[in-house]
């Protein structure tokens, strides 16, 4: 039987804030459901997060308009405060983040499994956008 290569997509960016801020945005539903969208015709409506290993999480993410939406969660691995998370979601493929204090600055990046369905690029291009959102958001407030 053969197995296939995983292929594994990293986005990043650098957050201008404390770690302890980029965490408790990054873990937290009240911020979660205000920055988790690659779009703004998309958003999370609803968010729960039970950040411990073995604990679960789900955010609902629908369109706007009501014509499509679905919940993305699964499973913690490892969760070190303010330093690391990875999970598995709940088609089995892994998640890794990583939070690197740089003074009063935040580097923070996702290291993901790529699913089938969709190319590469589009896959790199949305979790970007989502991060560049999270980013927008935790800076402005």
């Amino acid at each position: 039987m053969e197995t296939q290569e995983k292929i594994v997509i990293t986005v990043e960016n650098t957050i201008n804030a404390p770690v302890k801020k980029v965490w408790e945005f990054w873990t937290k539903p009240e911020h979660i459901t205000r920055w988790n969208n690659a779009s703004d015709d998309w958003h999370t409506p609803r968010v729960e997060n039970d950040l411990r290993a073995g604990g679960s999480f789900v955010s609902r993410m629908e369109a706007k308009d009501g014509s499509f939406g679905f919940d993305f969660g699964g499973v913690y691995d490892v969760v070190r405060n303010n330093e690391y998370i990875e999970y598995t979601i709940g088609d089995g493929r892994k998640v890794k983040v990583t939070f690197t204090a740089e003074g009063n600055k935040t580097k923070v990046t996702e290291n993901f499994e790529a699913e089938n369905m969709n190319s590469v690029e589009l896959q790199k291009g949305g979790w970007q956008a989502i991060l560049d959102n999270f980013k927008k958001y935790t800076e402005a407030n």
